[in-house]
């Protein structure tokens, strides 16, 4: 056990101690109660010399954690305190790590502290190499990624950390680096995986498969002590997922035994959970969406379906009994993400989303893509920032019903309304009019619209999709509807009151359009070539307008959960309700 240690510097003097127990001086006279100022994690490595305080809580009240510095979780009272509090060396520290014994010395009998690492699996390296990535992703970047690369990122981060991650001697041979993919391609509940790059997309295909957390909540990585409390009176390392303290048993064979036993317990929890209907499909990634889905196309649409817990027939949510039959469509539901976010199916393949859902890049001609969420009453205002603007490239950005066509121009169709970048032309049913002066590079423009609340599709509830065929794609099933564009736009009519403002740098350019056509409006933005841009839905703008009342499209998050799980629950108990029914044009 004396090559587990690795408590630094401090624990060489003290020779009288147990082998594997380290202890830091007498308790600091005071303690730093600032939360983080969200240095990126491997600045506050090594930063831990200076001893601080007699220990009265963690760092934070509400959760005790400053995330991106070296921290750690007692066994014992469960609070989070900064390595540097105690004086603790970090010289071979990480932040998020999760192999270690820690007992504050509140705690601890001897009223010192109590610090012993453990040695790692890959797992858990993996975990903390792509919890420190992706923290100093969110500090460091504009736009912070959540999937990183194999050979850009995560291995060399291992290689180069590899001391402070584990107590385990660096492999002679290289094989690990294909160990580690092995690992986060098989550990689903921890690790997301992409193989290939989105169709359109500038990425390389080298620097694929990516890998990312499934659970984007930093704030809970840390070792396993609850697992363990329930199989040992004495704290053992751990990680996310950790490994489980032997047992009292004795002899050669009583380890694995034990293992074999905390195995099949596992793997029969596992199992029920398989099992369990409402647990059946995979879990999303931490943007709501799947990394691999159909797009809408050819005149179909498709809407990501889950379990409906409040189906009359919860029991037959289990896919088995449908093998080679259509899968009821009422014991699913539109599966709702509360954030409004750019959509990744319903967009042009070819136009390249960013991780955050929030910037698009253009690709070749004219080709769209629409929010998450549309509305269809009220009054609703969004931003977009041009980041990038390169001559012979062009945007056209407004709003869009949601059959409007996604490999055309915004304004092309009568189900969309647009606001060109090139002489600020407006424009609808591909006629274009005078509306302001153009708008290029480090301009944010704003979006407003007004629609009625007296009309039919502001009375209505959402489309269910109960009454749609189910499909399933890379484990996930979708709902497919089909597009009837030309009956649809042969029962279009326009409303009144209804308007378009648009805004550029705060300054209002006047009605763009008026007596729009009655129907659900989606944040729209199409590209003509490599142009990228930002959006904001709110709340917070940086030109909020001064002229008009509105709600940001930020609010339409929660607000489509509640009209939906409304409408399911309706469609349940009632046999007529605006809403569930098909559009007339659908027959």
């Amino acid at each position: 056990m004396a090559s587990e240690v690795q408590a630094g510097t401090a624990a060489a003097a003290e020779k009288d101690l147990a082998v594997g127990e380290v202890a830091f001086g007498e308790q600091p006279p005071g303690m730093d109660t600032e939360s983080s100022n969200g240095k990126e994690g491997m600045e506050a490595v090594g930063d831990g010399s200076e001893a601080a305080g007699t220990l009265t809580g963690s760092g934070d009240e509400e959760s005790g954690r400053q995330l991106g510095e070296v921290e750690l979780q007692c066994a014992l009272c469960m609070k989070w305190f900064t390595a540097e509090t105690f004086g603790i060396e970090t010289a071979t520290c990480l932040p998020f790590m999760t192999n270690y014994v820690f007992h504050c010395n509140v705690c601890h009998h001897s009223g010192n502290t109590y610090f012993l690492r453990k040695q790692a699996n890959l797992k858990e390296m993996c975990l903390t190499a792509l919890a420190n990535l992706t923290w100093r992703s969110r500090t460091q970047d504009e736009h912070p990624k959540t999937m990183f690369s194999k050979d850009k990122d995560i291995i060399p981060f291992i290689d180069k950390y590899w001391e402070c991650m584990t107590t385990r001697q660096r492999p002679g041979k290289l094989t690990w680096p294909n160990n580690i993919v092995k690992t986060m391609s098989k550990e689903r509940d921890v690790f997301l995986v992409k193989e290939h790059p989105d169709p359109g997309s500038k990425d390389l295909e080298e620097e694929y498969p990516k890998f990312g957390l499934l659970d984007q909540d930093l704030g809970s990585i840390g070792p396993s002590y609850d697992t363990q409390k329930q199989t040992s009176g004495t704290p053992a390392a751990g990680g996310l997922n950790g490994a489980l303290a032997p047992g009292p048993g004795k002899g050669r064979g009583a380890k694995r035994k034990q293992q074999q036993q905390q195995e099949g317990t596992a793997a029969g929890a596992s199992k029920r959970t398989r099992s369990d209907p409402l647990f059946s499909a995979q879990r999303l990634p931490p943007h709501g969406y799947p990394l691999e889905h159909p797009f809408n196309k050819d005149g179909y649409r498709y809407i990501l379906a889950e379990p409906d817990p409040h189906a009359p027939d919860p029991e037959k949510l289990e896919l088995d009994c449908w093998a080679g039959k259509p899968i009821p469509g009422d014991l699913y539901r539109a599966c709702l993400y509360e954030r409004v976010l750019l959509a990744l199916h319903d967009r042009a393949p070819q136009l390249k989303i960013s991780d955050d859902r929030l910037t698009v890049t253009g690709e070749k001609g004219y080709s769209m893509v629409r929010a998450s969420h549309g509305v269809r009453k009220g009054a609703w205002y969004f931003e977009v920032t041009v980041d990038d603007m390169p001559p012979e490239t062009a945007a056209r950005l407004g709003w869009s019903q949601p059959l409007g066509n996604l490999q055309a121009p915004l304004g092309y169709d009568k189900f969309s309304y647009s606001w060109r970048s090139k002489k600020g032309t407006r424009f609808h049913q591909s006629i274009g009019k005078h509306y302001s002066s153009g708008y290029g590079q480090g301009d944010t423009l704003g979006f407003f619209i007004e629609l009625p609340d007296g009309t039919e599709t502001a009375k209505a509830l959402p489309d269910t999709y109960k009454d749609k065929a189910l499909i399933k794609f890379k484990s996930y099933l979708y709902f497919e509807e089909k597009d009837y564009v030309d009956k649809a736009e042969k029962s279009l009519k326009p409303m009144s009151p209804s308007r378009m403002l648009f805004y550029k740098n705060g300054v209002n350019q006047g009605v763009a359009f008026e007596n729009l056509f009655e129907g659900l409006y989606f944040p729209a933005i199409s590209l003509y070539k490599s142009c990228t841009v930002s959006v904001n839905f709110g709340p917070h703008f940086k030109y909020p307008p001064k002229d008009v009342t509105y709600q940001p499209m930020s609010d339409m998050g929660w607000g489509a959960v509640i009209e939906h799980t409304l409408a399911d629950t309706l469609y349940h108990v009632e046999t007529e309700v605006d809403g569930r029914r098909s559009p007339p044009w659908e027959g």
